[in-house]
């Protein structure tokens, strides 16, 4: 193994970002390097890195880039420029040896900047279809690390190294189906459906799946993360539905997985990673509009695997869920079929592979 580097990691402004920062972050700490991670100012990841106390972790403001003929285009580059600046007095400041991006367009300054700096720079796709901010980014890394084969094709000109998505400690371990019961005021006896919308886009998905609610089987009980902005609506639409708790924000994702049977959600590369760790079948209902439909072609992946469903939001409504959930549930030999491929879409060792494909760029050939 090389000498004890200093890696910073960028992967601030989404959970999908934040997390498996987080995983890699924890899995570099263990092997002896050190580390600093490096978040957006945004609210969801304030509340999420509160729990990493053991972590570093510093803020800088996040550069949304907007279209290319808009006419805010000038100054986005001004900032950009800003950005890219006081990237480089981080690294100096942290005497980095290396910059990973965990994706999105908040990767691009430091990693450029790191790029600038010549030292090594990384950047991880979790998604089929990577986004563009990733593909620019691409060109100033030393190596690209991908979450799904499928996205390999779009960096033909890269060197490339498969890893998986990286995921949290905590979620390789799940705690016991009673205590995390207990914890949300659950029966662990009773077949139990998570809902997860995302950081993005959930309003629809959340309506359809308290909606649904009305239509399963009384004995049925869900667990709705319905985010803080959604929580009194939902809270309203499934009022006196037993069984049913909402949660507006939840910080004990190991637990959530503990207590599921099977899981409906968004189809971010993120939480279909922790859904494969967990080995639970899935309903995925990807968010129409994100960049290049890529919750779309993450979605396939899992659905030509046999581990979820695929239901596409324009053409569900509220019964069909019902029925899709239901018949999942129900038949045994669907759920643990489902159940068994999505646990072989797992990489477990995700965060270990990235960590090691970092400190082999830096052993001696």
């Amino acid at each position: 193994m090389p000498k004890s580097l200093k890696i910073l990691i960028a992967c601030g402004g989404t959970g999908g970002h934040l997390f498996p920062g987080i995983a890699v972050g924890e899995a570099l700490r263990a092997r002896g390097h050190e580390v600093l991670l490096l978040i957006s100012e945004k609210k969801v990841d304030s509340e999420a890195s509160a729990k990493y106390r053991h972590l570093h972790f510093k803020t800088m403001p996040a550069v949304a880039k907007p279209r290319i003929l808009s006419p805010h285009m000038l100054p986005f580059l001004w900032r950009l420029w800003n950005s890219v600046a006081q990237c480089k007095k981080v690294i100096g400041e942290f005497q980095a040896d290396a910059v990973l991006g965990m994706g999105g367009f908040t990767s691009l300054p430091p990693v450029y900047a790191g790029h600038k700096l010549g030292i090594k720079t990384f950047i991880h796709e979790s998604n089929a279809r990577p986004g563009r901010a990733n593909v620019l980014t691409s060109r100033f890394c030393t190596r690209v690390f991908l979450g799904m084969n499928a996205a390999k094709v779009f960096f033909s000109k890269r060197e490339t190294t498969t890893t998986g998505t990286p995921v949290r400690s905590e979620m390789i371990d799940l705690p016991n189906r009673e205590v995390a019961a207990k914890l949300f005021g659950l029966d662990a006896k009773r077949l139990t459906i998570v809902v997860t919308g995302g950081s993005q886009g959930a309003q629809r998905l959340n309506e359809l799946s308290a909606q649904a609610a009305a239509l399963l089987p009384s004995e049925t009980q869900v667990l709705h993360i319905a985010g803080a902005r959604d929580f009194t609506r939902v809270s309203e639409i499934t009022k006196g539905r037993a069984g049913y708790k909402v949660l507006g924000f939840c910080d004990q994702m190991p637990a959530v997985y503990a207590i599921a049977d099977l899981v409906i959600t968004r189809s971010g590369a993120s939480s279909l990673t922790e859904i494969s760790i967990a080995g639970h079948p899935s309903i995925l209902v990807p968010y129409p509009y994100a960049a290049d439909d890529h919750q779309t072609r993450n979605a396939e992946v899992f659905e030509s695997a046999g581990a979820a469903k695929l239901a596409h939001e324009c053409e569900l409504d509220a019964a069909k869920l019902a029925s899709l959930a239901n018949f999942i549930l129900h038949d045994l030999f669907t759920h643990k079929q489902m159940a068994k491929a999505s646990r072989a879409l797992a990489v477990p060792d995700a965060a270990d592979q990235v960590c090691a494909a970092i400190e082999a760029t830096f052993s001696p050939t």
